[in-house]
């Protein structure tokens, strides 16, 4: 490669440092989590602040539904059809897919919901989808509340 490209290269590497070190500073006033909870790593907390600024203000069917994550029946008539996910914001969708991984390995009550759901004949992918609307339920009333992340427990109540 010619040196220009090298050059570019390390101008572009050097802006992205830049930029981590910026959102890094911004994210704890911008999106106050307390505590630790499992897979809620920088990637995710940028996500949550720039695309889901609504996270703590709505009631845990309206999150799920914003983010997609709300099921939809494909009925008519007499017949019932498989329910769905589906519209929402996919990229919030997508990060939220590889956190919640996260979420299950390290979280016992994710874990047993979603071993649970596998052990009972359902698909790896329909398990880890409620897993992520059980998340992201936990992840609103945490904001909500202004509370900590209390692993292994369902939390909040009903109108998480």
């Amino acid at each position: 490669m010619p040196s220009s490209t090298h050059a570019c290269i390390n101008d572009l590497q050097q802006r992205i440092k830049q930029l981590d070190t910026l959102i890094a500073e911004l994210l704890p006033a911008t999106l106050p989590l307390q505590g630790k909870a499992p897979g809620l790593g920088p990637v995710l907390r940028a996500t949550l602040a720039a695309r889901l600024p609504e996270l703590g203000t709505l009631d845990r069917r309206q999150i799920a539904a914003l983010v997609g994550l709300a099921p939809y029946n494909r009925d008519s008539g007499r017949w019932r059809g498989q329910r769905r996910i589906s519209g929402g914001r996919a990229d919030v969708r997508r990060v939220l897919y590889m956190a919640t991984w996260s979420a299950i390995r390290k979280d016992p009550a994710l874990g047993q919901s979603y071993r649970a759901m596998v052990a009972a004949g359902k698909p790896k992918k329909l398990a880890v989808t409620a897993c992520m609307r059980k998340y992201l339920t936990r992840l609103n009333a945490m904001r909500r509340d202004d509370a900590p992340w209390k692993a292994g427990a369902e939390q909040h109540g009903k109108d998480s």
